[in-house]
């Protein structure tokens, strides 16, 4: 045998370990920028409940702008101990929609609309949204039903925020629970938010002990801008024979 054929076995295990690491290399680089737009750019979140129906519905998987308030711990996966404040922080506007860390469960993110600022008086008055003695312009349009209760009638209501954005919310019947409240005033450095089904939604309207009560600012995680997709009702990651059971009118929709 020669010294050539008798070298090969070790030059072959060689580049199979060469291309191991180049391959894990190339691995860990994707994750690390994965990761990186993760925290600064964007972050998908899928909408598990009815809460902020019509606009969005269960089974929404939507992509979540970082950049839009600056960043905070809150903007982290997993909320790690850092110390508080934001970076480069902007303010939210009313009527956003917003994904912000539950204040009593902060591992938990919870998306709703922005409906009370720092010093704000916000009250309900027979479903009538109120902030600081100024009625938010509404316009019911008529009745339909529960996108994911079909069985349940609802009052459709088109709200206007300051900036003229218009959007649909399934209005509070005027004696429902949470549809005439005392005033809330919202204290410095937090938030009031409220689900767009109103009745069919825990927001700042109930106490953080049992709702979520004011959210702080750090709490923020992001604003909501579109739908990526949506599944519809009984699609699960389980069942793979659902994964293309689309909702293809809601693809890339955006959230107003």
């Amino acid at each position: 045998m020669s010294a050539e054929q008798g070298a090969a076995p070790e030059v072959k295990t060689g580049a199979f370990a060469r291309e191991v690491i180049e391959t894990f290399k190339t691995l860990a680089g994707a994750l690390a920028i994965a990761l990186v737009l993760r925290i600064i750019v964007f972050q998908p979140y899928t909408i598990p409940s009815s809460s902020m129906e019509p606009g969005l519905v269960t089974g929404d998987y939507i992509v979540v702008s970082k950049w839009s308030y600056g960043w905070s711990r809150a903007s982290i996966p997993f909320n790690p101990p850092l110390p508080s404040g934001r970076l480069w922080g902007r303010d939210p506007a009313r009527g956003d929609v917003v994904v912000f860390r539950l204040p009593r469960e902060p591992d938990v993110a919870y998306i709703k609309r922005l409906i009370g600022l720092p010093g704000d008086r916000v009250q309900l008055v027979k479903g009538q949204v109120i902030v600081n003695g100024k009625a938010i312009p509404r316009q019911v349009t008529g009745p339909g039903l529960d996108h994911d209760s079909p069985e349940r009638a609802v009052t459709q209501v088109v709200e206007t925020a300051p900036d003229g954005r218009r959007y649909v919310t399934y209005g509070g019947a005027q004696d429902g629970d949470g549809d005439n409240t005392d005033v809330y005033v919202v204290p410095e450095g937090m938030y009031f938010f409220m689900g767009d089904n109103r009745d069919n939604s825990s927001d700042s309207r109930w106490p953080m002990s049992v709702g979520v009560g004011f959210v702080p600012k750090e709490n923020l995680i992001g604003k909501a801008q579109f739908v990526g997709v949506s599944w519809r009702a009984g699609a699960s990651v389980l069942k793979p024979w659902t994964w293309l059971n689309l909702d293809l009118g809601r693809f890339l929709k955006r959230i107003r």
